[in-house]
């Protein structure tokens, strides 16, 4: 069965000239199936959708360009390796330096493309979550809470730091317990998202002296090692560090369109959210679970990667013109800008190999300087 698509763009006639009301629709609608008796019979009235053309158009865009930068990113090293014969390689061809391409530098591109993806829709949620630009993971201090969780596992509990899995179950309790701590603090007769911002910001500068102070207190050698993980780096990742996070992120798909299904219904208030049916509270507490798993599973992976989560949501929401962010477009920009950060990482500074959280820190820097400029214009 085919779709019939169709251009809906709401219009009124006033005379002759035609006065436009909104942008663009893409107006799908699927037959439907019925039974009847022993037989299934095809009926006019089935499933119908809109669909935001624009927001399509940007989302592919977003999609193609990440999907190029990870190439680009293949092909350039030490040995530069034709774009013909990288795509060859990852299609499975069995080509002159296909092992290069696939164990040695697509472990690193594969984890940047899916922790920009998590960190992206994290940062969707929490926006959504607070109603502000600048509710996302990194200013809140989830992350923060999460690299605490990963230190205790690193620097406390000796003899277990070698291994992926107990640093992993570290950040990710470390993250889900500062939020249930901001969550808790914040509370009062409901989470209001500047209430949750500050809260956050508070709880972010106490963890992140406690962090500091395990790294003083901890060997030299494990401190340095802590510091740079603390970084953000994708340096040195083997596909034992990808698998689990691949695996991970396909078990949270449910609970990510769950929760992106009621984040419009949510973007809308309280009261009309409640008005269309949605437990307000409830929701929101499993928005602060899903989104801080997503943030400790791309820090127990890579440390703590800053500003990817705050600056992907709202350039996607700025590309798309949409009444606010969307869980598709923040995802798609999110792996774009982790992607080009890690290239850039890489190559941009001769035969310094930095952390990728370094150069995320300097972009998410610059645009959260122009974020609050922008804010402080508007009040």
């Amino acid at each position: 069965m085919s779709g019939n698509p169709t251009l809906n763009r709401p219009r009124l006639r006033q005379g002759r000239q035609a006065i436009d009301f909104g942008r663009p629709l893409l107006a799908v609608r699927l037959p439907g199936i019925t039974r009847r008796g022993r037989s299934f019979t095809a009926v006019p009235d089935g499933l119908s959708a809109r669909v935001d053309l624009r927001g399509v158009v940007v989302v592919v865009v977003l999609i193609l360009a990440a999907v190029a930068a990870a190439f680009a990113e293949l092909a350039t090293g030490d040995l530069h390796i034709p774009i013909t014969e990288v795509v060859r390689a990852v299609f499975g061809a069995d080509t002159e330096n296909a092992e290069i391409v696939t164990q040695w530098r697509a472990p690193r591109v594969v984890l940047a493309l899916v922790l920009g993806i998590l960190l992206g829709i994290s940062g969707a949620i929490f926006q959504t979550l607070t109603r502000n630009p600048l509710g996302s993971p990194d200013i809140i201090g989830f992350n923060t809470g999460a690299y605490t969780g990963a230190l205790v596992v690193l620097l406390v509990l000796d003899g277990v730091a070698t291994s992926y899995y107990p640093t992993a179950i570290g950040a990710l309790i470390g993250g889900i317990v500062t939020a249930l701590l901001v969550y808790l603090l914040a509370f009062k007769r409901g989470v209001q998202g500047f209430r949750l911002i500050i809260v956050g910001i508070a709880t972010s500068a106490v963890l992140a002296a406690v962090n500091t102070w395990l790294i003083l207190k901890a060997d030299l050698e494990d401190a340095m090692s802590a510091a740079v993980w603390g970084a953000g780096t994708l340096n040195n990742k083997e596909w034992v560090h990808a698998q689990p996070v691949l695996i991970v992120a396909v078990i949270l798909v449910i609970p990510v369109f769950w929760v992106a299904y009621r984040m419009p219904m949510l973007d809308m208030g309280d009261d009309a959210a409640a008005a269309l049916g949605i437990r307000v509270e409830r929701t929101r507490l499993a928005m602060i679970v899903v989104g801080v798993s997503l943030t400790a599973i791309a820090t127990a992976a890579a440390g703590p990667i800053s500003f990817v989560a705050l600056a992907a949501p709202q350039l996607a929401r700025r590309l798309t013109r949409s009444a606010g962010v969307t869980v598709i477009a923040s995802a798609a920009m999110g792996a774009l800008v982790l992607v080009v950060s890690d290239w850039i990482a890489q190559f941009a500074f001769g035969d310094k190999d930095l952390p990728v959280g370094v150069v995320t820190v300097s972009i998410g820097g610059l645009y959260l300087v122009w974020l609050l400029a922008l804010e402080a214009r508007r009040q």
